[in-house]
Formats: C-alpha cells, structure tokens, sequence
C-alpha cells in the first residue's frame, strides 16, 4: 500500500510537525502544533512588514553554549554518547546494519541488488547501470564533499552525528587542494556541493568556494556551487560577511528548515531555532536570493518527521511557497523532498521504537523502478573530511567506501580509494557502486537523492 494518504494526513492535522534538513531528521517528541498566524496577501508592503516583524534586535550571539548544554542534559544523546563510548562508531554501524538485514529477513527479502535486478526481470525493465547484478555509475557530474563534522547545531537524528563537539573531524587545506584539482581534471563535473556539518564554519569553505568560482571564470566553465547551509550559521559571531560572500559567488543555497510553524521548529532543534532561522532567510532574500527576478538560487528541503514516505514534491513546494510568503515574507525557488534513511540517529530512533522491520516493509512495498536510473551514485562523487571516496553522503556515514584494486603491481588486493589514488573523477566508473539494504530509502515512491526526488 502507498503510504502517501498517510502522509497527507499527517500534513493536514499537523500543519508543520516535520523536518527538512537534508542532513537531519526530527526528535521522536510530541510535537505541539504550531501558533495561529493570520494569512494576508503578500502586496511588497506585507513582505516588508513581516521582515521587520521577525527581525532580531542586534548582533545575535552563538547558539553554540546553548547547544552544548543542551547535549549534556539530553538524556537520549547521552545514551547514544555513551553506547558509541563502549562500541565505537563501527560497531554502531554493524549493529544497525544486522538489525535492517534481521528485518528484510523476516521479510523473505533478499539484498538490494538481487530485489532491484528480479523486480527488473518481472517487469521487463532494461537498466543499463546494472551489469552482472552489480550497479555502475556514468560520467559523474557531481563532487559532494563533506568538508568537516562540526556544527553550531545538535539535531537529534542528524545522519553524520554533527555537533559543536566535533572538531577533530575536519578538513584540511592539502586535502582541500587535491579536491579542486580533481575538479579541474573532470570536464563533466558541473556541480561542487558542500556540506557538513556546517560546511560555513570549516576554515577550508571560502577557500574551496573562491578559488573553485575563480578557476571557473577564468576557464569559462559552467559551475554550480551549492552551500548546504542549516541556517543558524549566517547568524553566528565572525558570519555576519557570510551571505555576501555567498551572493559575490554566486554560491546556491540550499537551507535547511524543518517548518512554517514556530513551536514545532523550536520543538525538534532547539530554543530560539526559529526565529534564527525566519532572520536568516530574511537576509538571503534581501540579498536577492529567492527571487523569481534573480540567478541567486535558494532552495529549502523537506524530509518526513517519522517513518513514513514525503508526500509530492510539487504539492508540498505549494504549501511551503504559500505559507513562508504570506507569513513571514519570504520567498524560495524550490523545495527538495528527502526519504528519510534508516542508518545512524534514525535507525536507533527506529530500534528503540520496535519500527525497523514497518518502515524496513514500507521502502520495499513502494520500491519503484523507475527510480534506479536517477540515483545520486550514479552521477556524483562524495569525499569526506580526509579525502576518503564514497558512492554517496549515505554510504560515506556507514563507512562504505569505493574499493578497486592496488595500483601495486604485486598486489592482487583491493583498496579503499582516497583523492590522491586516482588523477580524474572519472577513473572511477570502472568500479561497480556498493549497495546495501539502506538504499531502498532512494529507491522508495518518488525516489530520494540530495537533489530531491528522482522519479
């Protein structure tokens, strides 16, 4: 059964009771439904009114002392603080990982590949990615790269596990450097995307963003740059230059903003989130991002509050585009719809709830075919932090790395690849793409990728 009605439903009685971080998914709480705000028509002087309505009164201050106390009174970080003290962040992950193979199992289904190549045979699908039960990308057009974990924000279900508490893991200027070079050396990337973490706050960022718009220019080469921001950064001290160095770049923004709705915002992120987040928006807009009469791209991304399908992309970017204008005064380009994935913070959520094996049930049952030919490994490259290569951000979190073998001549083993084993993106596609049983996120009703939906 689809269990997009479900979804509808939960929309029209909870208003906003969602998230849309593409790098995050919403607390298990009740969530409150959000105040009663009147809708107006949103004539020019309606917008500005709403903008100095949710303006904030002086420099804001950092969330960052907020949310680590926060995190140290947070009962359900505390435990996964603790169970990854004891286990390690690879123990985790196989342990999730048995818990989705134990729920496919009962299930009677089989691994990704084998129900993605008998789904293909019942209905006479052709796929040409797929060769020997194996999936292989084409020319990639995309280079992801998560250039460090820490972040001014704590959410609970954040699939990378970001927080002020993540220092270590951060990008450094050599690996930085070879990342540019391998986008010089792959005519067919057009898009860098950067993210995090909050991508902002990592020394490397303007360096990557400057001398990737230059070297573009100069070369006269179409390059999209993509910043995938959670908002609250362009609030925070020594950021206050962020949005215009972003516009100077010509930087397209992707932001996060898990609803219209006060209460509910600040619910599933933190106090004071909200009215952040309105502020923010508000000086992108003023910047010229949004704006229907201008390039600066700014796109806003949904993900489901629990373990149910996103609803339509198109219908929910109607609701959104209604409510943020009329409401607050702002205005987007697109919305991006995200299937929540059953790895890390979420698969615990689903574990402690007893819910793996429903929501494990409800990807297969609206596996749809049509999705394969748009997955994101297909035509993006992710790298992390140190350089590592990864088919996708997904796979990068379960430390799933593309393998080949040694470029040693007496070695006949395989290798996780970094940025400094290979001299072009496209060396890669030689090497079939690893999957497991978490990709049937991306292949479930309209499809899911950091793009938004796929079918």
């Amino acid at each position: 059964m689809k269990n997009y009605a479900l979804a509808a439903a939960i929309l029209a009685n909870q208003s906003c009771s969602f998230a849309v971080d593409a790098f995050a998914i919403p607390s298990s709480s009740h969530l409150t439904a959000p105040r009663s705000i009147s809708c107006l028509h949103s004539t020019k002087d309606h917008i500005e009114a709403k903008r100095k309505e949710w303006s904030l009164d002086g420099p804001s201050s950092s969330l960052i002392p907020e949310v680590i106390e926060q995190m140290e009174t947070d009962t359900e970080f505390q435990e996964l603080a603790k169970k990854i003290s004891k286990i390690g962040v690879d123990g985790m992950t196989k342990e999730e990982r048995a818990e989705r193979r134990r729920a496919l199992e009962d299930l009677g289904v089989p691994n990704f590949m084998k129900f993605v190549v008998a789904k293909d045979d019942e209905e006479n699908v052709q796929d040409s990615h797929i060769q020997n039960n194996r999936l292989y990308r084409s020319h990639p057009t995309i280079l992801q790269l998560n250039i460090g974990l820490y972040c001014n924000q704590a959410c609970t279900h954040c699939h990378v596990e970001s927080s002020p508490l993540r220092k270590e893991e951060t990008m450094s200027a050599n690996v930085a450097a070879r990342c540019l070079e391998l986008l010089q050396n792959t005519p067919t990337i057009d898009t860098l995307d950067l993210t995090g973490g909050a991508p902002e706050l990592n020394e490397q960022f303007r360096f990557l963003v400057k001398m990737a718009r230059q070297w573009a220019i100069e070369n006269e080469r179409k390059l999209t740059i993509i910043d995938r921001c959670n908002l609250t950064v362009l609030l925070e001290p020594n950021q206050e230059d962020l949005v215009n160095f972003l516009k100077e770049n010509q930087v397209k923004v992707v932001a996060s903003l898990p609803c219209y709705g006060e209460d509910n915002v600040d619910a599933q992120r933190g106090r004071g989130v909200f009215q952040r987040s309105i502020a923010a928006l508000h000086k992108l807009n003023e910047a010229g991002y949004g704006s229907s009469s201008s390039d600066l791209e700014l796109d806003l991304v949904y993900n489901p509050s629990g373990a149910f399908l996103p609803p339509s992309q198109e219908s929910l970017e109607g609701d959104y585009k209604r409510e943020l204008l009329d409401n607050f005064g702002i205005e987007f380009n697109n919305l991006i719809t995200i299937t929540n994935m059953p790895i890390k913070r979420f698969a615990d959520h689903l574990a402690k709830q007893g819910q793996m094996k429903e929501y494990m049930e409800l990807l297969v049952n609206n596996y749809n075919a049509q999705t394969v030919g748009g997955l994101m490994c297909l035509n993006t490259i992710s790298v992390g932090w140190d350089g590592s290569l990864y088919d996708c951000d997904f796979n990068q979190q379960l430390g799933m790395g593309i393998v080949g073998k040694s470029s040693e001549e007496s070695s006949s083993a395989k290798k996780k690849f970094s940025i400094f084993d290979i001299e072009c993106l496209t060396d890669l596609e030689k090497y079939s793409v690893l999957t497991d049983n978490h990709c049937f996120g991306c292949t479930a009703g309209s499809g899911s990728s950091c793009q938004g939906a796929t079918a």
